[in-house]
């Protein structure tokens, strides 16, 4: 990992074209494009980000090996914590899940019906299980965490309990892209000597669809892991130390 890109008085624009995976991050730090030359420490004061949050956050994302110790997670403010996860909580359901939906419609419009039923009914499911975890950490883990900053003894939660039965999100995701493989036709299968050429350019344009439709998925799946290894690296130690000192 090139840890001299991990400073605050470092160019953003730098850090990210080092490390492109990145810019899936911005969002859910609520920071648009556009920050031209200027500091990491600059955008983040801008956007109401804690520059020592926003670069353990970074480090997590682009170094799935990379550790933080007890002592920096919480030497580290983590009053963004919260807003953080439930801003890529909204980018999941409200952005990226519904593009991926759309394209789906389409390729499954291709299918045989049987088959196209069965992966929209695969992918309403999976978005199911994506809902009803995310709706457990907001009513569950967050709330905890805002009693225990407060130092309530809360002992009706521990994050134990959630963190030996965390879901990995990512992994269905890949069951959905084996399953488009499985049946999405060859382009021009079926298809008469006749009608071939006219068909090619329609074959064309739903590989592309396809390919797209894919490659969201892959990605989606990829940014869900690195979602997970924050929770697991960050969320999990943090909850943990704020509920030894509500016990002191």
């Amino acid at each position: 990992m090139n840890n001299y890109l991990y400073n605050k008085n470092g160019n953003l624009s730098a850090m990210v074209t080092a490390q492109p995976e990145l810019l899936l991050t911005l969002s859910h730090f609520g920071i648009p494009m556009g920050f031209g030359d200027k500091t990491i420490a600059q955008v983040c004061e801008e956007y109401g980000v804690a520059p020592e949050f926003f670069l353990l956050i970074c480090q997590v994302y682009s170094n799935d090996s990379y550790l933080p110790s007890q002592r920096e997670i919480m030497n580290t403010p983590m009053e963004g914590l919260v807003p953080y996860l439930l801003r890529s909580h909204d980018y999941y359901l409200n952005r990226r899940l519904p593009h991926i939906g759309h394209h789906l419609d389409k390729i499954a419009s291709m299918l045989p019906e049987r088959a196209g039923k069965a992966i929209k009914g695969f992918f309403k499911a999976y978005l199911d299980e994506v809902r009803e975890h995310f709706e457990h950490e907001e009513n569950t883990v967050y709330p905890h965490i805002s009693r225990l900053l407060k130092r309530e003894n809360d002992r009706s939660f521990a994050i134990k309990s959630y963190l030996d039965t965390h879901d990995n999100l990512e992994d269905k995701l890949s069951d959905l892209v084996q399953i488009i493989f499985k049946y999405l036709p060859a382009c021009g299968d079926n298809a008469s000597s006749t009608s071939k050429i006219e068909e090619a350019g329609e074959s064309m344009k739903n590989d592309d669809d396809a390919i797209d439709m894919v490659f969201d998925i892959l990605q989606l799946s990829q940014d869900l892991r690195k979602h997970s290894l924050i929770e697991d690296k960050i969320l999990g130690p943090y909850v943990k130390q704020l509920e030894k000192n509500a016990d002191l």
